[in-house]
């Protein structure tokens, strides 16, 4: 055989058989390559990095590299007093918030529904609206609760009775839709679309990892929503039999980084805020956490593990990392905010005596904060006073609230 044609056959045959021994790795990657991702251009609110497909970090000298095998379609790591955003993967997606969106409805409608001692008694109207299969407290009509117990079951129990209770109470559900759309907008919580105010899946309605974060960061301005956001167990007003004594039953918390459970341990210094799971949506979590005096927000959106409980072990190992990362990263993005705390760039500086006044009128505000918060600016415990005892450890977030830098006007109604 010619040299040159034995030469030809034995190149053929080498690339053949390369093709054959990286197949399999092609195909998975391809698989790799199919998994789901924005389908469309993402908002740059916080920075451009936020608004880029896939993961979003930097790395500097010392940094530990980010958790492996994290499946969420979406998830950010941000410090929750300055706002640099750490870490992120697909920040602005907008995906469907399950009871995740509860945060914006506390944020909106607490301050309104004061005090907290205020008595309602429900209608059989009020709790028809209710969806099929949604989560519930047992709220029951003709039966007078508290506002304190009604925000308790939306906190612990993710109760959608007591969402749509406290709905009515504001001025009804298209009241309530309609002032947490504006309120989200106020937060520069651009991605969202408030359709019921309890998360309920419905195709319109949608947020992003970024904007439930700027509501658990907002929330937490508000004493009444740190106290129920770590509140872990809690007595529940049960029926009330004719003749007798009203009798209570105890409501956990389902966020299991709070309360643990098999295969979940309570997260160190973790105190709130709200996790949700719908079929359309899948697990949803946003949490809160300090260790060694910083104090980080996580949130996770619809993990594609199969592992169970993976939607509290991701955000565990995002928690871990940020706190090891602190400080050795460079932020690829910041929680903006609110509109109404963002001065316009082209005002002209204030006078020396003008601009203390401004400060001192600021703090002032952000003291006395929304209608509710009895003056949170102090150091005090993130728990409101509420001391969560769980496996033998007290865990609280020793912080001073509300943030400065977060003094903005209550939102309209």
């Amino acid at each position: 055989m010619p040299a040159l044609k034995m030469t030809a056959l034995t190149v053929l045959s080498a690339a053949l058989l390369s093709v054959s021994a990286i197949s399999p790795a092609g195909a998975a990657d391809k698989d790799k390559t199919d998994e789901p991702k924005p389908t469309g251009p993402m908002s740059t609110v916080g920075g451009e990095r936020l608004g880029k497909v896939g993961t979003q970090v930097e790395l500097g000298p010392g940094a530990p590299v980010l958790p492996k095998d994290l499946s969420a379609r979406s998830w950010i790591v941000a410090d929750a007093e300055d706002g640099q955003v750490l870490a992120s993967h697909n920040a602005h997606w907008r995906l469907p918030p399950a009871s995740t969106l509860k945060m914006l409805f506390a944020d909106t409608v607490l301050p309104a529904l004061q005090p907290k001692t205020l008595t309602h008694r429900v209608t059989e109207e009020e709790l028809a609206g209710v969806g099929e299969g949604s989560s519930l407290v047992g709220v029951k009509e003709d039966h007078t609760y508290t506002v304190h117990d009604l925000w308790l079951g939306v906190f612990l129990r993710s109760g959608n009775d007591a969402v749509h209770v406290l709905s009515e109470m504001y001025g009804g559900i298209p009241e309530t839709v309609g002032a947490m759309q504006r309120h989200a907008e106020e937060l520069q919580a651009l991605d969202t679309t408030v359709v019921t105010p309890d998360g309920y899946d419905d195709k319109y309605q949608v947020s992003s990892a970024y904007d439930l974060t700027l509501f658990a960061r907002s929330g937490m301005q508000k004493a009444d929503f740190r106290e129920y956001a770590a509140t872990a167990t809690a007595e529940f007003p049960g029926e009330q039999k004719k003749g007798k004594k009203r009798e209570t039953f105890e409501i956990q918390n389902t966020n299991r980084l709070i309360t643990g459970d098999t295969g979940v341990d309570p997260y160190p210094g973790i105190a709130g805020v709200k996790n949700g799971y719908t079929s359309h949506a899948g697990n949803t979590f946003t949490g809160i956490a300090e260790r060694n005096g910083k104090v980080l927000l996580v949130t996770v959106m619809n993990p594609q593990s199969e592992e169970s409980h993976a939607v509290y072990k991701e955000a565990t190992h995002l928690l871990d990392w940020g706190f090891a990362a602190k400080g050795k990263v460079t932020p690829v993005g910041e929680l903006v905010p609110p509109r109404s705390a963002v001065k316009p760039k082209d005002s002209p500086p204030a006078a020396a005596g003008a601009d203390k006044g401004e400060k001192k009128q600021a703090a002032a505000a952000a003291a006395a904060g929304p209608a509710g918060t009895n003056g949170a600016w102090t150091a005090l415990s993130i728990a409101g006073g509420v001391l969560v005892v769980l496996a033998g450890g007290i865990f609280l977030v020793n912080r001073r609230w509300p943030l400065p830098d977060l003094a903005r006007r209550l939102p309209r109604r």
